[in-house]
């Protein structure tokens, strides 16, 4: 059953976000009207600012401040994550403190790029891309050279260390292929380098990423069907994961986005036929779909191959909110409505999951972008605002209700309030609970959230696009 905005989940969240508005107005603090979700995220910055560190060229933010003083300068957790929820805030607001703030964000950025002597992680959330990509987004809202120069290093750097495989047609940075650190997520950002940036050296060293994938694929065969594709994480690593953040699904994405640029190309990529991204990424989601459970109208496919196939999650990384990602842009780029079927049964799987009243073992105390709640809220809006589908922009409301429950109201030393989000990062950990400040696991990334909703509330654009969303 889906259930409506009334639902109990959704009135406390209501209710929640009430009382923190009514609690900023008596300090003096909501100059935002009927726009809750905005105040909400301005609590989180709240937040933000009270923990943030004083650096060298500008400020970080500590991954878990409450915990370790530890900071970060890639997307997932780090620094770049807040930066971005900081623009974003700026653009709802107006509001000119967010924006100095992300400068000295991006500012620290910089800094810690000209002290690297040797840079060990290229990937997209874990590394230098992540920092590229964020640095342009500075550029465009400031049109500030200095950040361009800083996206165009990251790019530079990235151009300098791929490394040619042996047989010559196609580069890798590790022995990683995914999203999250390898080949698809650094490919992704060169695409969006190519297109943002007009850079065009990029879009050949993206095709070459995507040559050097379809050769490290493992053939599948399938009954009744043509062959399928798969890949690992890294071939060191004894666990094959399928969904989106680490398998064959982000894969496949990178790889129908590399189609969908090339008949826009005069220098086609010099190696194999033209549909080669395409053929690969069809056989790698007729793979999918050949482990899915479809029963009742699902689409799940497990956590990992050998020893987890039972244990199903439902988030960006490992569930439907990710791997509906591929079968989405497969419907954008190939024209088959077939394609978002496969997106409706996975939002289907996820409704009718009995979250968020109901954890399970692959939905656990989390309300974050990565695994949580944040991820699946942002899904079903985004559904919602490209199918119209009312149940979709439904149950999105009902996950944030479930978000502002679990958030943590702080008063700060001058009285205001501000809110954090103590959760379990890890589902093998579920008694190391912490506030995180970043993206995907953090205040940054729940407040990108609520201003995603706020846009979608008040008519305003959204104004991030990540490389690796297809909305």
């Amino acid at each position: 059953m889906i259930s409506s905005p009334g639902s109990s989940v959704h009135a406390l969240g209501l209710l929640f976000i009430l009382a923190l508005v009514c609690a900023g107005r008596v300090n003096g603090a909501n100059p935002w009207g009927d726009r809750p979700h905005l105040e909400a995220a301005t609590q989180a910055a709240r937040w933000l600012e009270s923990v943030q560190v004083k650096t060298e060229h500008g400020i970080a933010w500590p991954v878990a401040p409450d915990s370790v003083e530890t900071i970060e300068r890639n997307f997932y957790s780090g620094t770049p994550g807040v930066i971005l929820f900081l623009l974003e805030l700026h653009r709802a607001t107006g509001e000119p403190l967010y924006l100095e703030e992300a400068k000295l964000g991006a500012d620290d950025l910089l800094g810690w790029l000209e002290s690297q002597d040797r840079i060990g992680d290229f990937g997209l959330h874990t590394g230098l891309a992540g920092c590229g990509f964020t640095l342009h987004e500075v550029f465009k809202t400031t049109r500030n050279e200095r950040y361009l120069a800083g996206a165009q290093r990251c790019v530079d750097l990235i151009r300098q260390h791929a490394q040619t495989s042996p047989q010559k047609e196609g580069i890798a940075w590790n022995e990683t292929t995914d999203i999250i650190s390898g080949s698809a997520g650094i490919g992704l950002f060169l695409l969006y380098a190519a297109a943002e940036m007009d850079d065009a050296e990029s879009l050949q060293l993206a095709f070459r990423a995507g040559d050097r994938l379809i050769q490290m694929a493992l053939p599948v065969p399938l009954d009744d069907a043509e062959p399928g594709l798969k890949w690992f994480m890294d071939r060191d690593y004894p666990k094959l994961f399928p969904n989106f953040s680490h398998g064959t699904a982000g894969v496949c994405y990178f790889l129908t986005c590399l189609h969908q640029v090339q008949p826009d190309l005069e220098d086609r990529s010099p190696t194999g036929d033209q549909d080669r991204f395409l053929n690969a990424a069809l056989a790698g989601a007729r793979y999918l779909l050949s482990i899915a459970d479809q029963s009742e109208g699902r689409c799940l496919i497990f956590h990992h191959e050998p020893g987890d196939e039972g244990l199903f999650y439902l988030g960006w990384c490992h569930g439907p909110v990710g791997t509906s990602r591929l079968f989405h842009r497969l419907a954008q780029v190939t024209g088959e409505e077939s394609w978002m079927e496969w997106v409706h049964r996975g939002a289907s799987t996820i409704m009718t999951s009995g979250i968020p009243e109901t954890r399970t073992d692959g939905f656990w105390n989390n309300a974050g972008a990565c695994c949580g709640s944040a991820g699946v809220a942002s899904f079903f809006l985004s559904l919602h605002e490209t199918t119209g589908r009312p149940e979709y922009l439904d149950f999105a409301r009902k996950m944030n209700g479930d978000i502002m429950s679990r958030a943590t109201r702080v008063e700060l030393e001058d009285g205001r309030i501000a809110l954090k989000w103590i959760h379990a990062e890890h589902r093998i950990q579920p008694d190391l609970l912490q506030a995180q400040t970043g993206y995907m696991q953090g205040a940054a990334g729940i407040g990108l959230w609520l201003l995603q909703l706020d846009a979608h509330e008040t008519g305003r654009p959204f104004g991030l696009s990540f490389p690796d969303s297809p909305f």
